[in-house]
């Protein structure tokens, strides 16, 4: 790909998404957008990058989409589902009893597995939680993996990546070579096309956001920018989740990372948070 077209498409992909492709990721660009230029008909990538330049919105959503598909699977590093029961689950419950409400937000959700595995966790903790409305919110820029999401169907190799055999047995029934995940956990789930560079607001307030893996695409005023916004959209003791790599020092000033509970992050304008429950402890397990 000529450097003049790269800068074009790493523009793009930016203005889009957020989405950083620097010179040395070139390879990846182009392992994407090779099988997209085909099935477009073009003759190569030179032509299609022709094309994107006074493109329609399909071919500029195909070439995104391609480029931002990230994978997923149930329970991801399992580590932070164990918190969400030991640590953000006993807070939810003593500070929301009154109105008995949850919301949760799974950002840049891809193929689902994150919002179901969260799903299948307040099932199972059903009767803790009888009487309240729970909402599990699911958002991508990608159609394609809404679609899927939203089907709830998966391969063996996908339940069999982290899913425990006990909630492939009682939350799963085989569809030909597929396995489709119980009505009942995809009716928790509401999944919508979102751009996380958008403003937030109109998706309403969350008490839970899980936002994993995903700021490490971003370069820093865009994580800044989406933080910012996310802050905006969650109640003083609300809780976020990031990934592993990621961390909000430096980045941003409106979260705090949770005492002893690596990757949960806790608004700083809710400095009452950590009194308020025992379940920050480890002791809370």
């Amino acid at each position: 790909m000529r450097p003049e077209d790269f800068d074009y498409v790493a523009k793009l992909l930016k203005d889009r998404s957020g989405l950083i492709i620097t010179r040395d990721k070139a390879y990846l660009l182009e392992s994407r957008l090779t099988p997209v230029a085909r099935k477009r008909g073009f003759k190569g990538l030179d032509d299609l990058v022709s094309s994107l330049r006074t493109a329609n919105e399909d071919l500029l959503r195909e070439v995104t989409e391609a480029m931002t598909t990230n994978e997923s699977f149930f329970f991801r590093d399992i580590k932070p589902f164990d918190q969400f029961k030991a640590v953000v689950m006993p807070h939810i419950l003593a500070n929301r009893s009154g109105k008995k409400s949850l919301r949760i937000w799974s950002a840049a959700s891809s193929s689902g597995q994150e919002a179901y595995s969260l799903a299948m966790i307040l099932k199972e903790e059903g009767p803790k939680f009888a009487g309240w409305k729970i909402e599990i919110v699911g958002t991508d820029i990608s159609t394609e993996m809404l679609e899927k999401a939203k089907a709830g169907l998966y391969s063996q190799f996908e339940v069999q990546r982290g899913l425990p055999i006990s909630y492939l047995v009682k939350y799963f029934k085989k569809n030909n070579e597929m396995w489709q995940i119980d009505p009942a956990i995809r009716g928790m789930v509401q999944y919508r096309e979102y751009n996380l560079l958008h403003d937030l607001k109109p998706l309403g307030q969350f008490d839970v956001v899980f936002c994993r893996n995903v700021l490490i695409y971003f370069d820093q005023p865009t994580k800044t920018r989406v933080l910012d916004n996310m802050s905006r959209v969650m109640p003083d003791d609300g809780f976020l989740y990031l990934g592993g790599a990621e961390t909000v020092l430096g980045i941003s000033d409106k979260f705090k990372p949770v005492p002893e509970q690596r990757g949960i992050y806790a608004l700083t304008r809710g400095a009452g948070v950590a009194p308020a429950t025992p379940a920050f402890g480890l002791g809370a397990r």
